[in-house]
């Protein structure tokens, strides 16, 4: 038998309990009635009218007890209708003690009066009158028939009163455990509440994350685009104006020798072309950071492995992609931040760290998604960075940090490490980035964000 099967009988007796009570005391008292009308007078004896008008002032009390609610509720007035009900009980027994088979449903009434002396005393009361209906009534034979009177009745009251106490415990112990199921069903509710609530908070703090994403992003770019392309075409300018004044004829009066030399044209004009692959690289490199392309034909992992590979192959660096936990889609903009800051962290590494291999690990964890990025290169002092100084300060004092690395003397870093933007672009989806460095022992990333499964909040 299972488990279930306990639980629902139970509940069908929780069900039919207080029908079953209510309705037995009429029940015995129809009985009490038939047996005291056949065995006093016969079946065709005359009606005793006595024991009909008792019995129907009894029904009436127990018809206005069903009736009236209020009378449960107030005191006063039960404390008068127990008293009644009591006197009609006893009034009937002394009649017939055949209604002792009705008489012991007063304990019923005894246990909705205020517990303590006062039912205690309506229980010693309907055991005194449940005693004298065994007795056969009230004693008449002198002292021996009061004693035997007596102990039938002392014994009516050990015993009911015995166990009227242990079933209004029980009944206490019951009443306390529904009002703890109760109040842990209430506070499961608001507890579920206040979840959906925090979840519908989560998602919009999310969205305000995203849109301040996007705005740190443009700010970026901004950045990026004023210290690369923006200086590279300012060079390329430069280059060319210089190598056309120096490929430029001397003008009427100036003699052929003060000319410059065709050696010094030529220098310019390959500074202009270095310069000018160099900011196409980087303008590249910029495109390819913002368009969402690896994650829109494959899953971040997949992805994180195919930015890698095309990393490797146009820096030569050899980079490992290890990912660890159970994979699973998160949304967008957490797996988009992840991707990013992969992509800035190799660029890094390609301008900077003179590096011979990179780690990449990406851990789905149940509460969130991290990306460690680890190399084996030059390294660098990151305490302007843990500082908390003004981001273009920091890189540039990064930058000076990692030139007077003995390591790295002829890198010519160029001040834009991105290490703010990534930052800022971690931190502002409820993420932390982490950065450990030591000039000569590498550099050590670590971004961590909530894991939102995909879908969730949208």
């Amino acid at each position: 038998m299972s488990m279930a099967e306990p639980d629902s009988r139970l509940e069908a007796w929780e069900r039919w309990e207080q029908p079953a009570l209510a309705i037995l005391p009429y029940v015995m008292l129809t009985v009490a009635v038939a047996i005291s009308l056949i065995t006093r007078r016969g079946p065709w004896a005359p009606i005793d009218w006595t024991v009909i008008g008792l019995a129907a002032a009894a029904a009436g009390l127990l018809a206005l007890f069903t009736a009236r609610r209020a009378i449960r509720d107030r005191p006063p007035l039960l404390a008068v209708y127990f008293t009644a009900l009591a006197l009609v009980m006893f009034a009937l027994v002394v009649t017939d003690p055949w209604f002792g088979f009705f008489t012991f449903t007063g304990y019923f009434y005894a246990y909705y009066l205020p517990n303590g002396k006062w039912r205690l005393l309506g229980v010693a009361t309907i055991a005194l009158i449940t005693g004298t209906s065994q007795n056969g009534g009230l004693p008449h034979h002198g002292a021996g028939s009061v004693a035997v009177w007596a102990v039938i009745v002392l014994i009516n009251m050990l015993v009911a009163g015995s166990l009227s106490w242990f079933g209004w415990v029980s009944a206490e112990r019951s009443d306390r455990r529904g009002r703890l199921v109760t109040e842990l069903s209430e506070a499961n509710r608001k507890l579920t509440a206040s979840l959906e609530e925090n979840a519908g908070l989560h998602a919009q703090l999310l969205a305000q994350a995203r849109e301040a994403g996007v705005l740190d992003e443009r700010q970026r770019m901004a950045r990026e685009i004023h210290d690369t392309l923006a200086q590279g075409l300012a060079g390329i300018i430069t280059q060319l104006e210089a190598a056309g004044r120096a490929a430029a004829p001397p003008g009427p009066g100036t003699p052929a020798e003060s000319g410059k030399p065709a050696g010094q044209w030529r220098h310019h004009f390959d500074s202009a072309i270095r310069l000018a692959r160099e900011s196409l690289s980087e303008a590249r490199r910029s495109v390819q950071a913002l368009q969402p392309e690896p994650l829109e034909m494959a899953r971040l992992p997949d992805a994180l492995a195919e930015v890698a590979e095309r990393w490797s192959g146009r820096s030569g660096v050899d980079a490992q992609v290890t990912t660890t936990g159970n994979a699973r889609p998160m949304r967008p903009e957490i797996e988009m931040a992840l991707l990013r800051t992969a992509q800035e962290a190799l660029a890094n590494v390609a301008k900077h760290a003179h590096a011979s291999r990179v780690g990449l690990t990406l851990s789905y964890m149940e509460d969130e998604v991290a990306l460690d990025v680890r190399d084996d290169g030059v390294g660098f002092d990151p305490a302007p960075d843990r500082a908390g100084r003004d981001g273009v300060a920091a890189d540039r004092e990064l930058a000076v940090a990692l030139a007077r690395a003995p390591a790295a003397r002829g890198a010519q870093p160029s001040g834009g490490f991105g290490l703010t933007a990534m930052r800022q672009r971690v931190e502002g989806l409820a993420g932390t980035l982490e950065i450990e460095s030591e000039i000569g022992t590498g550099t050590a990333i670590s971004a961590s964000m909530p894991a939102i499964p995909a879908g969730a909040g949208a």
